[in-house]
């Protein structure tokens, strides 16, 4: 065959080839290399897709986690704020009984009373007579230990006589819900800062109470003593007259009585 049919089939064969990848196999080892690169290339990308994936899982579980102790946190600080709400309404003042409270006071202890006004956080201090007056001494702590007086007023007051409160209405008209069984002793009502039981038709107060400021002798035998200003009188002069009607001056406000017991 000459030149020119040499070149004919070159022509030819590179007709025949054209458009297709024509592979250029290299010798040895990089020949290998290049026989197995389609499979190299499919595992890589197969351990790629994998890393990312346990990165990606594993993100998505922490942030689980996270937000699983998120809600657990909220959870905890919801049911202490909802034990709060029931604490809150289990420790409102009950302001009526059913009854009188049983006896509670120990005979080898003694007892006081402060009284603390709200204006001027001004105190009154007061010797509960209990061996004299157990019913009523029982009485009174049993109710300023369960800050029934909180918040209520001398809604009574008459310059000379007594300064009275204990009532949950300020009316005057009001009291405990119970009447409390009458007691007597021999001490008389003939000086200033005597503290008393009041009563009404009904029978005693089971609440409201007075505090004498003068002689009032006339009381004695009616009324009972079972408490003497120690410290204060000066306070209790200081508290304003008024009467439990319309149109008269503010009463003064119990912050709260507090017991002290020796």
């Amino acid at each position: 065959m000459g030149r020119r049919g040499e070149r004919t089939n070159r022509q030819r064969r590179r007709r025949e080839t054209t458009g297709a990848q024509m592979d250029i196999e290299f010798p040895g080892f990089m020949g290998f290399l290049q026989r197995r690169m389609k499979s190299f290339f499919i595992a890589g990308i197969i351990l790629l897709v994998a890393s990312l994936g346990v990165r990606i899982i594993t993100s998505l579980l922490n942030n689980s986690a996270e937000t699983q102790s998120e809600l657990a946190q909220n959870s905890e600080a919801t049911a202490v704020a909802t034990i709060d709400n029931v604490t809150q309404v289990t420790t409102a003042i009950q302001r009526s009984y059913s009854s009188e409270p049983e006896f509670q006071l120990v005979d080898s202890k003694t007892y006081e009373a402060i009284i603390l006004l709200e204006e001027g956080d001004r105190e009154i201090r007061i010797e509960l007579l209990h061996e004299e007056s157990p019913i009523y001494v029982n009485n009174f702590v049993f109710l300023a230990r369960q800050r029934f007086y909180d918040g209520l007023t001398f809604h009574r007051v008459i310059e000379g006589f007594v300064a009275q409160g204990g009532d949950p209405t300020g009316t005057g008209m009001t009291g405990s819900g119970y009447i409390l069984t009458e007691e007597f002793n021999e001490i008389k009502l003939d000086s200033e800062g005597l503290l008393s039981m009041a009563k009404n038709s009904q029978g005693v107060s089971g609440s409201q109470f007075f505090i004498t400021l003068g002689e009032t002798p006339w009381l004695t035998g009616d009324f009972t003593v079972f408490g003497r200003v120690v410290e204060g009188m000066d306070i209790v002069h200081s508290i304003r007259a008024r009467e439990p009607e319309t149109g008269q001056p503010l009463a003064e406000v119990i912050k709260n009585i507090s017991i002290v017991e020796k």
